[in-house]
């Protein structure tokens, strides 16, 4: 695996994502379901891995776990499950519940701890939510359950301030103590909520209003980048790889057009442009910016021309436009298979 996942300077997320998927598919690594891509990958000694679980000290005197539903996690499942009377249940946020032990998926993860998802942030998003309720602390265990492949080199600069690290990782035939010092999330960062999300998650509304009360800071991603638009307009702007950061590439992002591409005043004079085509009609623009947030692909400024299939992407440079090319390519968008290249200008 070491010498099929070498990893260049500047990689992605999604690239490390892709190359586990790839890697997994050929060399038949993966179990049902396949594909794996886009997936928590389920993969061929699953089960043994999760009887590993048993070698934790913190396993013998769990009262309360939390296990996410990826398939790879099933044993782990069945096992936490002998002798429990009370699973599934659901508990309100002043429910003075506290977990001993989180299991979750990962796509990758380092031995230093550090983990790369499916690029949606559920786990990461859940953990916050526990951490706001008082359900976890700092020093509450994260394991994840992956296959020996992995196991790779992940760049700490990838890593946001909203990403879970683990402290012990389960293979087929590891037991892997991280010892990450890195802070895991000390709460929901509402500057990377969306309406939407509060919308589709409602447990958060719940939380946001928790925390008006108790006088923290709770704008939103929309009020968050609306402050930045005024208050650091000529900020530099910078690409740190990390999923959905805020940084002042969304401001520019979060304003589309209904015109051709081209560079407005203050843009740097080497932009290229990335011509997103086969958008289906149906498609939102609030699900293309939550796409180029995940894939690693925000663009100085995105021109939607949803009624006629396309849009158009503008990078400060051709490598990074190549960059987000790279990501985005063969992409399914809301049903469709997105066609992705240079703009014709650049070509």
């Amino acid at each position: 695996m070491e010498q099929a996942l070498r990893l260049r300077t500047g990689v992605s997320k999604q690239e490390i994502r892709e190359k586990i998927w790839d890697y997994m598919e050929a060399q038949n690594i993966a179990d049902f379901p396949r594909p794996v891509h886009h997936r928590i990958p389920n993969f061929k000694g699953s089960y043994e891995a999760c009887q590993n679980i048993r070698q934790l000290k913190a396993y013998s005197r769990i009262q309360e776990v939390k296990v996410d539903p990826d398939k790879p996690l099933e044993g782990v499942r069945l096992i936490v499950l002998q002798g429990v009377k009370n699973y599934s249940v659901p508990i309100g946020l002043d429910s003075r519940v506290l977990v001993d032990l989180i299991v979750v998926g990962s796509v990758a993860v380092s031995e230093k701890g550090w983990r790369i998802g499916k690029g949606e942030g559920y786990a990461d998003m859940e953990y916050a939510m526990m951490v706001s309720m008082g359900a976890v602390r700092e020093e509450t265990p994260v394991v994840t359950i992956v296959h020996d492949c992995q196991v790779i080199d992940i760049p700490e600069e990838l890593l946001g301030d909203h990403d879970l690290t683990v402290d012990c990782i389960l293979t087929p035939s590891r037991v892997i103590v991280t010892s990450c010092t890195r802070p895991k999330p000390r709460g929901i960062i509402w500057s990377m909520i969306t309406e939407e999300m509060m919308e589709r998650i409602p447990i958060l509304k719940n939380l946001h209003f928790q925390e008006k009360k108790a006088g923290k800071d709770i704008a939103l991603q929309k009020e968050h980048l609306a402050h930045l638009k005024t208050s650091h307009r000529q900020a530099p702007l910078q690409n740190t790889g990390q999923m959905a950061s805020v940084r002042p590439a969304d401001v520019a992002c979060s304003s589309h057009q209904d015109t051709e591409h081209g560079t407005s005043k203050g843009e740097p004079s080497s932009v290229t442009t990335v011509y997103v085509g086969n958008i289906p009609q149906h498609a939102r623009v609030s699900d293309m910016k939550r796409t180029l947030r995940n894939y690693n692909a925000v663009p100085l400024r995105l021109n939607w021309q949803g009624a006629q299939g396309r849009a158009f992407l503008d990078y400060k440079d051709q490598a990074t436009a190549e960059g987000a090319i790279s990501s985005l390519k063969g992409l399914s968008f809301s049903g469709n298979t997105l066609w992705v290249n240079l703009a014709k200008k650049q070509k």
